[in-house]
Parts: C-alpha cells; sequence; structure tokens
C-alpha cells in the first residue's frame, strides 16, 4: 500500500494532524492527482472550526486544487496523464434530479464536496470525478491559479447576480473579493471595499487593485450602492448593507456560512431590495469564469504555507493576518 502525507481533521474544533494515509486509488470515472498546490478557503476554517456540520470524519480538507493527472479510472476519457486539472468545491451532483436537469447542479440534494463530503487537497494526492475538473489556463501558475476554484468561481457567482449594478460594495475584503475587484474595475463597475476596522493593509489593498474607496464595515460609502456583496460571515452585516443599497438593490450573501441575522425594521427592505444567497457552484460557472479571468488578466495576490503548515494558515485566515489568498504546497 502506497502512503502519502496529508493534513487530517480527526475531530472539528481541534487542529489538523499530519498523517500518513494510503494514497487515494481513482474508481473508474476518477483521475488521480498528484497534488501541486490547494488554496485555503474560509469554508476550510468553518469545517474545522464546526461551523459547517456533518463533515466525512476523519477528513483531508481542500478544494481549490491544482494538481497534474498520475493516474485515471476505466472511464476517463476527458483528461490525459500529464494534464494539469482544478478540482473545485462541488465534486459530484446526481445528473438526474429536477435541479441537476434544469442548469442548477449547485442545489442538487444528494451534492457531494471536495474537502467537506470527500477527501480533499491538504495532501500530496486527490482523487476527484473527471466531469467536476477543469481545464485551467496555462498562464497561470499552480499558486497563482488555486484562489481561482473557489474564492473565484464563488466570487463570480455572487457578481453575476448583480450584473447591472454600477455602484457595487464589497464587505469583507480577503480572497474571493480581492478577484472580484479585478473584474468590476475591468468591466468599468465602481467597487467600494468594507474591511474589517482600522484594517489599514486591507484597505490599502483594495485600493490598489481599483477600489474608488474603502472603509470600516460600519462605514457609509461614499454613494449609495446599486449592490452589496456580503463575503464576510458576519449576520450582522446585512441590515448594515441594506441601509447602504438604493431602492431596488440588491444584497448577496456570498458564503456558505453567516452568523444569525439580527431582526431589522421592514422599512430596511423595502422599496424593493432584496437578500438572497449564493449556494455552491455550477461548471457553467467556471467554464465562463476562467475565460474571463484570462481575458483580464486576474493577478491573485498569494501567501505560499508548506502543507504541514496548514494548522498555521487557517489561524491567520481567521485573524487577518495577510491580503489575499493562502495556497499551501506540498
Amino acid at each position: 500500500m502506497k502512503l502519502m502525507k496529508a493534513m487530517v481533521l480527526e475531530r472539528q474544533g481541534e487542529p489538523l494532524v499530519s498523517r500518513n494515509v494510503p494514497v487515494p486509488v481513482p474508481h473508474e470515472d476518477q483521475v488521480l492527482i498528484q497534488v501541486h498546490a490547494c488554496g485555503v478557503c474560509r469554508t476550510d476554517l468553518h469545517i474545522v472550526d464546526g461551523e459547517l456540520t456533518s463533515p466525512k470524519l476523519p477528513l483531508i480538507p481542500g478544494h481549490q486544487i491544482v494538481g497534474t493527472v498520475i493516474e485515471k479510472g476505466a472511464k476517463v476519457r476527458r483528461f490525459r496523464i500529464g494534464e494539469r486539472v482544478g478540482v473545485p468545491w462541488l465534486g459530484w451532483t446526481c445528473g438526474t434530479c429536477r435541479f441537476c436537469t434544469s442548469g442548477k447542479e449547485n442545489l442538487c440534494r444528494s451534492a457531494r464536496f471536495t474537502g467537506y463530503t470527500i477527501d480533499g487537497g491538504f495532501a500530496q494526492y486527490a482523487a476527484a470525478n473527471q466531469r467536476y475538473c477543469f481545464s485551467l489556463p496555462a498562464s497561470y501558475p499552480d499558486s497563482q491559479a488555486a484562489p481561482l476554484l473557489c474564492a473565484g468561481l464563488i466570487g463570480f457567482r455572487a457578481y453575476a447576480m448583480a450584473p447591472d449594478a454600477r455602484a457595487i460594495g464589497i464587505y469583507g475584503f480577503g480572497s474571493a473579493a480581492h478577484i472580484i475587484t479585478q473584474i468590476a474595475v475591468f468591466q468599468g463597475k465602481r467597487v467600494y471595499a468594507f474591511t474589517r476596522k482600522n484594517d489599514r493593509e486591507a484597505q490599502q489593498f483594495a485600493r490598489r487593485l481599483g477600489a474608488l474607496w474603502s472603509g470600516a464595515s460600519s462605514d457609509a460609502p461614499p454613494e449609495k450602492l446599486d449592490a452589496a456583496i456580503l463575503f464576510a460571515p458576519v449576520g450582522d452585516l446585512v441590515p448594515v448593507a441594506l441601509r447602504s443599497v438604493v431602492p431596488g438593490g440588491q444584497v448577496i450573501c456570498a458564503g456558505i456560512y453567516m452568523s444569525a441575522i439580527p431582526s431589522f425594521s421592514y422599512d430596511l427592505l423595502w422599496e424593493e431590495r432584496s437578500v438572497t444567497s449564493v449556494a455552491n457552484l455550477t461548471r457553467s460557472d467556471g467554464i465562463e469564469f476562467f475565460a474571463v479571468a484570462s481575458r483580464i488578466p486576474i493577478k491573485t495576490t498569494v501567501n505560499i504555507y508548506d502543507m504541514e503548515d496548514a494548522q498555521q494558515a487557517l489561524d491567520d485566515l481567521r485573524a487577518g493576518r495577510f491580503s489575499g489568498a493562502a495556497v499551501l504546497v506540498p
């Protein structure tokens, strides 16, 4: 039996531990990938901290995987040995339910998710279903490509929910926000960035990427917003954002987890303002996003960690100790 190094979550609420575990054996429709880089996402943090319940345990987290195909199952036709691929959060869907057959596979009730119900990429190797892997633009090195696979994809899905917005507020200026800001600026939108109070580094980072203004999440923007995208998992920000959007404006909650939303008076929602959420992604999102990413081109700011420092990367993410994205490299 071949073994590999992996960072394993054995119990939620406890740190990841380094283990020697068996290298996955790919099923007939899977590819075995040698991992070159894996992004660290706030969703990983929610899983480790126990805010997202019922993961597979023990679990290898990580769902922004970039690597090379080294082995294929008998039915794999999409990829060749040696080809570089990316593996996102959505790892499998049934393909037959009313959501899958209507272009909403992100809502499939039987879906499986990389790094949550399927072992992910905080390891030297990972197995993934061929249908849910992406070919990646050659212009992106491995570590720069990794954040595109969740921060980019989920951010893009949230951004696309407000296609007519010209003034956009982004609450929580982390990995997804720094990618979406580049798209919005490229398309001539006015971006306003909201960060933790007194986080001058993040505010300056946002302005360098083209945001017209940056300030604390509790601040009022210089103009009313057509749409607000919330990447920060803080329910208290929903009424704050509603106060800042115009009549008919949108508040889009882009995270998989959010703390409780406090009650608020109806006048904040009135005049056809809306609050909506983003759930997972579809493969179509990936095809569209990677075309846009290459055209701009998007540049990802990454902070590299050794694979065995995965827990430190999660702790740094929780504390807001870096700008951009964290990426693990075996």
